[in-house]
């Protein structure tokens, strides 16, 4: 039925990636005035503002009660057309000045700053911060933060906001804390909280000797339970600091973990909030799973301080940027400090459960999309388990040597900055000396690409030849897909049990016992000679790709790789598949 005018305009409109342009001005310093009342909150806004590109200033607010809007401490003509505040007319660099009354408790949309049990807390992330002042609400401008919270003591004697505390004090039955984050973030980074929790802390030293307070803000009753949340910080912080070379920059980390708040959790600079499920356990009541877990999503959150916050986004297309990158690396802390091979298997059982029924179902997307209409619907395993996946096949690409210089070359260009998934990609290239430009169709394309292997053995020749195929569906917008770049990290397990040396044709020596194919072409064919017996392909070793697989595995040559296979992955792997075909029958 073709729609009316009405139900035409009333359609929300799709934001599109090409449609990007930076924003017209950037805000340099913020800085936040709270007045905790009652029911309301005054909050007055002094924001430091520069020329980029020009044009009028626009700013983002939704449900402000504006009480005044000053450039340089005088009333300055603006209108509000909608959710929009505009400023025309404007010097080259100005102090812009508003006050604004939000109604905090009831406020239910859970974004901007809210009352949740008897707290007030903020989530914005990704398009909050609007419900909390007039500014643009966007990732790519970057700007430094001093929060001032004024409350009433018995009811909130707890203030908490970004960055290292400058300055506390007494106002009678109220009072007041200062807090100064001196590195530029995007608003939705910010984070407030105002309540009565008790405190568990403990020191951590960096590696160049400064001492950081671990603070973690609880429901009063479970100060117990935070001791193993406390000790996974500290893990996380040291191994960042071992395997990427990245120390924590401040004074202070605070997270508050309480049960009602509605998100799980959430990286804001130096105060993570989380629900208290990520961050409570003893081991009277919590299982194996729980501790993992609560190490994983602690680990998650801590390493977002520089693949998010430190680094983040351009624009919202760019989000498996910091999410894909930060899953890979709470995935590679947990195989650190726990077993390799069963957080492999943990993380594809998981893959597989989730994200490949949304590759192949009509919500299929690329994990940086063309557009949307609603940021909030891309939250999804697309983007962060594939996303990490994607990385993950950029590690096994470059190297792990060639993956830390791609990594030291991203924050030595970009820290302080918003950036693309391609600046990314950049780095990696750059420092490693390995070409991506066909692996970048992983940004792209949506899908999951289907591999069929074909192999033949000539004992006589002592040669086994390898043919890969690779075919990937039509998923919505995309009919027609593009051969992907796939690392194909494999083996061959000779009829003895032992891996056996890989010298491809043309190669004058072995090149050792596992090895990463390149798979660029639709069809391809590797010759591998030498062979001193028969052997077993062992293909995709640690799931080098997200993937599918048909190879023409017998029974027989499943239970073989299930006894006799090096890699963890694939013994578990084939031992799946078996137990399925035995089932079946």
């Amino acid at each position: 039925m073709p729609l009316d005018r009405a139900d035409t305009e009333a359609t929300p409109k799709a934001i599109l990636r090409s449609d990007y342009a930076p924003p017209a001005w950037l805000v340099e310093d913020v800085a936040l005035d709270f007045d905790i009342g009652e029911t309301l909150v005054d909050v007055t806004a002094s924001l430091t503002i520069r020329r980029n590109t020009g044009g009028p200033l626009v700013l983002d607010g939704q449900d402000l009660d504006t009480k005044r809007v000053e450039v340089d401490g005088k009333p300055f003509p603006h209108r509000i057309e909608g959710e929009r505040l505009i400023l025309e007319g404007l010097p080259e660099t100005f102090t812009l000045t508003t006050q604004v009354t939000i109604d905090a408790i009831n406020n239910t949309a859970l974004e901007g700053l809210y009352q949740s049990g008897g707290m007030l807390c903020t989530q914005c992330e990704a398009e909050g911060f609007r419900r909390i002042t007039w500014y643009p609400d966007r990732p790519d401008v970057m700007a430094r933060f001093t929060v001032t919270i004024r409350a009433d003591k018995a009811r909130y004697p707890v203030l908490l906001s970004n960055g290292n505390l400058i300055e506390q004090a007494d106002e009678g039955a109220r009072h007041r804390a200062v807090w100064r984050d001196p590195f530029p973030k995007p608003c939705y980074l910010f984070a407030l909280v105002a309540g009565d929790l008790a405190l568990v802390e403990g020191p951590f030293t960096t590696r160049s000797g400064r001492k950081v307070a671990l603070k973690f803000w609880v429901e009063h009753g479970n100060e117990d339970q935070v001791g193993h949340a406390l000790a996974s910080l500290g893990h996380a912080m040291a191994w960042d600091e071992k395997v990427f070379g990245l120390e924590y920059d401040l004074n202070i980390y605070n997270v508050v973990a309480v049960s009602h708040f509605n998100m799980g959790a959430m990286e804001n600079k130096s105060l993570n909030i989380f629900n208290s499920k990520y961050v409570l356990a003893k081991q009277q009541t919590a299982t194996d799973g729980d501790f993992l877990g609560i190490e994983s999503v602690i680990a998650h959150e801590y390493f977002h301080n520089w693949t998010g916050n430190r680094v983040t986004c351009r624009d919202w297309f760019q989000l498996t940027l910091k999410e894909g990158l930060t899953v890979f690396r709470d995935q590679e802390f947990s195989a650190d400090m726990n077993s390799r091979g069963l957080q492999r298997i943990e993380d594809v059982r998981a893959l597989r459960a989730a994200q490949f029924p949304e590759d192949n179902g009509p919500m299929a997307h690329p994990i940086r999309p063309e557009s949307y209409v609603e940021i909030n619907n891309f939250y999804t395993s697309t983007v962060y388990e594939k996303g990490s996946e994607v990385i993950r096949m950029i590690h096994t690409l470059v190297g792990a040597e060639g993956f830390r210089k791609g990594m030291d070359l991203y924050f030595q260009r970009h820290d302080g900055q918003a950036v693309t998934c391609e600046d990314f990609v950049a780095a990696m290239e750059d420092a490693s000396g390995v070409e991506l430009a066909q692996f970048r169709r992983w940004y792209a394309q949506a899908g999951t690409p289907r591999i069929t292997a074909q192999w033949s053995h000539d004992p006589a020749a002592k040669r086994l030849t390898l043919t890969l195929s690779q075919a990937t569906k039509a998923t919505p917008g995309q009919p027609e897909k593009l051969p992907f770049h796939i690392p194909v990290a494999m083996g061959l397990v000779g009829a003895s049990g032992t891996d056996q040396p890989l010298r491809l044709a043309g190669e004058n020596a072995a090149q050792g016992t596992s090895r990463v194919l390149n798979l660029t072409e639709l069809r391809q064919t590797f010759v591998f000679e030498d062979l001193a017996e028969p052997a077993t392909p062992s293909l995709f070793r640690g799931f080098s790709a997200p993937i599918s697989l048909d190879a023409p595995y017998s029974q027989a040559d499943l239970a073989f790789l299930m006894a006799n296979d090096s890699d963890a992955f694939n013994r578990w792997d084939s031992g799946q598949e078996l137990a399925a075909r035995v089932l079946l029958e």
